[in-house]
């Protein structure tokens, strides 16, 4: 499998395996898509696939700055003007749904949304606010049955605008310390109901959002990321990670893809492979990756596709500079998150 081959996914005709990773870059300014985004993500149209920036797919889930969403009809127009400018380029594009859960500041928050977790543990973190910079993340509210179900609705209806807003698919974050995330971890999962306790009990909600979105949409136009050992977003290790991914790996089979994050942890090998025979479907692998560990990957057999991050902020033809093994530009993380272009749509191409 070389990385520059085709592949089928799914109803999708890739061109090469390289995917765009999901980066927040915090350019939506009141939650809106708007013509900066437009123009970076079709700078990047020769990726085999485009995942966006984590998407909010209800106003719960708006916990950073300037994040936009697709939970309005508004939104979902803004949204028409990158996904037809990315198809006229040649470009496959998913929108990513980021629910952050605890991971949140009611100043980023619109009117009338609430911090919502699986428990009421607060992150060990703080937050950037525009208003007043950085702030401790505050104590959630444990939800209800009754919003646990508001949360799977709200993803359904985020799938199906996005579909209205010409996107290809969707893909689930369910990593990095994110709402998905903290139902699985039993730090911030200290349920005592159906969706806590056990490894199949706290994969409840996933799989539930997961067959729910696949339903609404098509289960070939959704995707999911995982993150098996994560510490990020104060998610401390514990002791029954693989047998909670090839559980939850069980009930993701049929969708699209899994998106694996990579870990440097000792058991993370073992449990890519054992998620990867479980699940029994296409993997993309994101994390560090330069041309030859990508290929490597593929050599492997660890993944079908490779996502790579932080080389697409610099590089809007990454695909075309590993080809031709060119030297990359080197992104500058002063303005990885700041509004305006600077640092978002004026890194050059290569000429001639």
């Amino acid at each position: 499998m070389d990385l520059f081959s085709s592949y089928r996914l799914g109803t999708l005709a890739l061109p090469n395996r390289v995917v765009m990773a999901p980066m927040t870059r915090s350019r939506a300014i009141g939650g809106l898509p708007n013509e900066l985004m437009r123009a970076y993500y079709t700078q990047r149209a020769s990726a085999g696939l485009i995942i966006t920036e984590g998407v909010a797919p209800s106003a719960n889930g708006l916990g950073y700055a300037r994040i936009p969403g697709i939970f309005s009809e508004e939104q979902t127009q803004a949204w028409r003007a990158v996904t037809d400018s990315v198809h006229a380029a040649g470009g496959r594009i998913f929108m990513q749904f980021m629910h952050v859960g605890r991971i949140a500041h009611a100043h980023n928050l619109p009117a009338g949304a609430r911090v919502v977790a699986p428990s009421a543990v607060a992150a060990d973190s703080k937050m950037w606010t525009d208003q007043e910079g950085l702030q401790p993340t505050p104590v959630p509210e444990a939800m209800s049955a009754a919003d646990i179900t508001q949360a799977r609705e709200e993803f359904v209806q985020a799938a199906r605008n996005a579909v209205a807003a010409g996107f290809d698919g969707i893909e689930l974050h369910g990593a990095n310390g994110y709402l998905l995330e903290q139902f699985l971890h039993p730090h911030s999962n200290r349920r005592q109901d159906a969706y806590g306790g056990s490894v199949e009990n706290r994969a409840r909600f996933v799989i539930e959002v997961a067959q729910a979105t696949a339903e609404a949409i098509g289960p070939e136009r959704v995707g999911i990321r995982l993150s098996p050992y994560n510490t990020f977003n104060d998610l401390p290790a514990y002791d029954e990670v693989e047998a909670q991914y090839t559980t939850l790996a069980r009930g993701l089979r049929g969708l699209l893809y899994v998106h694996v994050v990579a870990n440097p942890h000792a058991g993370f090998g073992t449990t890519l492979k054992a998620l990867r025979a479980t699940y029994e479907g296409p993997v993309i692998l994101n994390g560090g990756m330069d041309r030859v560990r990508a290929q490597a990957a593929l050599d492997a057999g660890q993944a079908d596709l490779i996502a790579f991050a932080r080389p697409f902020i610099s590089n809007p033809d990454l695909v075309q500079r590993l080809q031709q093994g060119a030297t990359l530009a080197a992104p500058n993380p002063a303005t990885f998150y700041t509004p305006g272009p600077e640092g978002y749509v004026d890194y050059p191409a290569l000429t001639g």
